[in-house]
């Protein structure tokens, strides 16, 4: 009965407090019947993978503007969908995303699958994402659990097994608590609960609709839960990137990322190899190179990284097959990574080229 009750109140509270977001049909749409569409379910789900709601939205308006459907989203070109995603992080999401569009085009015509276990066989789509398009886009009653779900659920049943450890024990308090009927609206009102009242840090708890069935807010633990074991410290590489123009219309070199690896099929300034120790200054070729004064720093996923910035005029030089020039007047900063649009600010200032 605690658990029905416990379903029962955040339904009750997702019914009223819902947040209005572009990948989600709004109440009277979901009152009359109407589904959410899995490919717009996958792609913000996709999007939102290590990237905040703030973040995805105006990308996720852009995606589905210029590629309203799966089929739109598989024909795409690379290259373009890579510039598109730019500043997002976490590339390889892209890659899986236009290889995953295309398996959906060719080999299931265009529509996602239901069932969890055929969805989580495609590329980019883990254990959360299968089970978020199953319950959200086709009511099955698939358990959902992100990071916000892990920290609602840790509070309310006051878990202290570190995370994460605690998956299973979590996701086993999820399969119980999720409801045969409405398990997309239960896994939305859970991602809602954890992002506007269960927040990591100063929980809301005198207006949680689960307040009185909370065993870590009876506990006084609400601040300290969940627990985390200690994350290893981030090594720190370092390496050289060099900013070249054309004399004689000042156009840019760039290049593209190979398709595997850090940075995929990106649109890239040439660099040096990254390492642990302060690497040699390798320029792509000869040039009167100079030194930016400052280091240009970025964090990845794994290791930190201070990147030294060099930038020099150049003749037209022959270039390695992955390098080409961008007009001046063509290149947009929105198009690169955000570690190269770091660089870039640095270095586009006209002083510089003078």
């Amino acid at each position: 009965m605690r658990d029905q009750k416990i379903s029962e109140d955040l339904l009750s509270w997702y019914d009223r407090h819902a947040r209005v977001l572009p990948w989600r049909i709004g109440p009277k749409e979901r009152a009359a019947g109407v589904r959410p569409d899995p490919y717009m379910i996958w792609l913000s789900e996709i999007m939102l993978q290590q990237t905040t709601v703030v973040v995805v939205r105006d990308y996720f308006r852009v995606f589905t503007t210029r590629w309203p459907n799966v089929s739109a989203l598989a024909k795409a070109e690379d290259s373009d969908v890579m510039a598109e995603w730019a500043g997002l992080g976490y590339y390889a999401r892209a890659r899986n995303l236009l290889k995953c569009a295309r398996v959906i085009d060719q080999d299931f015509a265009g529509q996602f699958p239901s069932d969890f276990e055929t969805l989580l066989s495609l590329p980019g789509i883990g254990p959360y994402t299968a089970a978020a398009i199953s319950s959200i886009a086709f009511n099955l009653p698939e358990p959902a659990m992100d990071g916000n779900i892990e920290r609602v659920i840790s509070r309310l049943f006051a878990i202290k097994t570190p995370l994460p450890k605690s998956k299973p024990e979590l996701f086993q308090h999820v399969t119980r608590l999720t409801p045969q009927d409405r398990p997309g609206d239960f896994a939305q009102a859970m991602m809602d609960l954890g992002a506007t009242i269960c927040k990591p840090r100063a929980p809301s708890c005198d207006i949680c609709p689960l307040r009185s069935g909370c065993v870590g807010f009876a506990a006084s633990l609400q601040n300290t839960l969940p627990e985390k074991l200690p994350k290893k410290a981030k090594p720190t590489r370092f390496g050289n990137t060099f900013v070249a123009r054309r004399r004689f219309d000042g156009a840019w070199l760039l290049e593209r990322r190979p398709p595997k690896g850090l940075l995929g099929n990106m649109l890239c300034w040439p660099s040096s190899t990254w390492a642990e120790l302060n690497p040699e200054v390798e320029p792509p070729f000869a040039a009167h190179w100079q030194r930016y004064g400052n280091q240009v720093k970025h964090t990845f996923t794994h290791f930190h990284l201070k990147l030294d910035v060099h930038y020099a005029w150049t003749p037209d030089i022959p270039l390695a097959p992955n390098q080409f020039w961008m007009p001046s007047n063509e290149l947009r900063p929105s198009d690169l990574p955000s570690l190269m649009r770091k660089v870039f600010k640095v270095i586009s200032s006209d002083d510089l080229w003078n």
